[in-house]
């Protein structure tokens, strides 16, 4: 029996649907259930501090469970061949991401220890076109921003619209800067979309 896919209308983002387990209807595969449930298990490990037989069944118990329940939010595909890929490319990406959370804090001790803030704080908002493909991307780069002080993402559209606070005009303008591009790289989107 071939799976045929709903028809949607246009502009409606998709729900992810348990019953058919991806956004493509297909059913979902066992690897990422597995994966969750490895994954909770070493954490509850790691956090339960007790090794006897009974933690340990609890833990595996506790794990699966979960895992049945929820692995389609850690893992949106059921194709585990990229996983590895990515996870290296967004360890690379940190360092860039430590630099500029740096280089951020060093401009707002600038601004709070200089005599005159009162006049270099002028709050900005301004919005831009993310261009960023997968949805993965868009919340790394939306978290990012956020994670650098002076700049808080108020909102991200569904169409990839940025919205974000800045501390002052250095903050405002230096978005979206190199960090989309580097966001784009991680996620091997090899350049953003053209605005």
């Amino acid at each position: 029996m071939a799976i045929v896919p709903e028809q949607r209308k246009p502009g409606v983002v998709p729900v992810a649907d348990r019953t058919k387990g991806t956004f493509t209807g297909r059913p979902r595969g066992r690897a990422p259930f597995l994966f969750t449930s490895a994954i909770l298990f070493v954490i509850w490990i790691i956090l339960s501090g007790r090794f006897d037989w009974l933690h340990l069944t609890y833990g595996l118990l506790s794990s699966l469970l979960v895992a049945y329940f929820s692995s389609d939010l850690l893992f949106i595909s059921a194709d585990l061949s990229r996983i590895p890929g990515q996870w290296l490319r967004f360890v690379l990406y940190l360092p860039y991401l430590f630099k500029e959370i740096f280089m951020a804090n060093l401009h707002m001790l600038y601004l709070v220890f200089h005599p005159r803030m009162m006049d270099l704080i002028d709050p900005q908002i301004i919005k831009f076109q993310g261009n960023l493909q997968s949805d993965m991307s868009v919340v790394t780069l939306a978290n990012s921003i956020t994670l650098t002080p002076g700049t808080i993402t108020m909102n991200v559209s569904p169409v990839g619209v940025f919205t974000v606070h800045g501390i002052d005009r250095k903050s405002a303008s230096a978005l979206p800067g190199d960090m989309r591009d580097k966001v784009a790289q991680t996620f091997g989107e090899s350049e953003p979309l053209e605005e």
